[in-house]
């Protein structure tokens, strides 16, 4: 019987207009009539995550930053695993080194260092998950959310660092080129047994404390509630969900999602365009 499910957010949750649809919303909330908990599980911040949920009038707990905070329902702050700030700097300097755009994800927000970069980034992010809007609209549409994501600019990441109250939580390297450029620094920087280097997509990898892990703060969650991990359900597409997907009882990979995934997950779902998570929670609720 599941007693939980979590939810990836991008390529699984949203759709190909970045919201969660009427239909996913609908299904969450008949699982959580019925007494079983949801949870979304992410690679973004929290100040991203909470107006998608507002304007489907949904509240969750959530673990944000692929596992380096979770909140509950209520909005309260229950962990944080953070990158040492020596360790953060180090990767910093790498990545410059490499000539790679990169922002700095903190309890305050995204922060990046190059606005055209940013717009740039998001825009790809767009015509990838729907290849039918031109590039151009895609810059047009992604100029236009910046403020709904709570983008913060700054001239000097190490300045952030420095800032004795401003905890780095997760490092994300762009490259438009995708695995062949990402690849050989992933590698690298995932030598160090102190970091957990994932991506949410070809273009991206995600560099994190090695405990912050959404199937880390997945387990944690399950175990305050006393809920074994075989009544718990996770669903995700991409590297970053791999975690929860491994420890969770019944797992869903994406129709969209990455190779890698449907390989790992026990059942495969429908897309994200196809409201894949409203389906597979209601496959569940009618086993349960």
């Amino acid at each position: 019987m599941i007693q939980i499910i979590a939810s990836d957010m991008d390529g699984t949750l949203l759709n190909d207009e970045m919201v969660i649809s009427d239909f996913n919303a609908a299904a969450i909330k008949e699982a959580q009539a019925k007494g079983v908990h949801f949870i979304v599980s992410t690679g973004r911040a929290y100040a991203e995550v909470k107006p998608l949920l507002d304007k489907v009038d949904l509240t969750c707990p959530l673990i944000t930053i692929n596992g380096a905070q979770t909140f509950t329902a209520a909005g309260k702050l229950l962990n944080t695993v953070a990158l040492p700030d020596q360790l953060a700097r180090k990767i910093c300097l790498k990545l410059k080194k490499k000539g790679l755009y990169f922002e700095l994800v903190t309890s305050t927000g995204v922060y990046s260092d190059n606005k055209a970069s940013r717009i740039a980034n998001f825009a790809e992010l767009l015509t990838r998950v729907n290849p039918d809007t031109p590039y151009k609209l895609a810059v047009t549409l992604a100029s236009a959310r910046l403020e709904l994501m709570n983008i913060n600019y700054i001239d000097d990441y190490f300045t952030l660092i420095d800032d004795p109250h401003m905890p780095i939580l997760k490092i994300v390297a762009f490259s438009q080129e995708g695995r062949p450029v990402l690849d050989p620094i992933r590698a690298e920087l995932s030598a160090n047994p102190a970091l957990k280097v994932t991506s949410s997509s070809d273009s991206n990898i995600e560099i994190n404390h090695i405990n912050a892990q959404k199937g880390v703060a997945l387990q944690a969650f399950a175990d305050s509630l006393n809920i074994p991990m075989d009544n718990v359900m996770a669903i995700g597409d991409n590297n970053n969900d791999v975690s929860m997907l491994e420890v969770a009882g019944v797992s869903y990979a994406m129709g969209n999602g990455s190779t890698e995934v449907k390989r790992i997950a026990k059942r495969l779902a429908k897309k994200n365009t196809d409201n894949g998570v409203g389906h597979a929670i209601k496959e569940v609720l009618a086993e349960n």
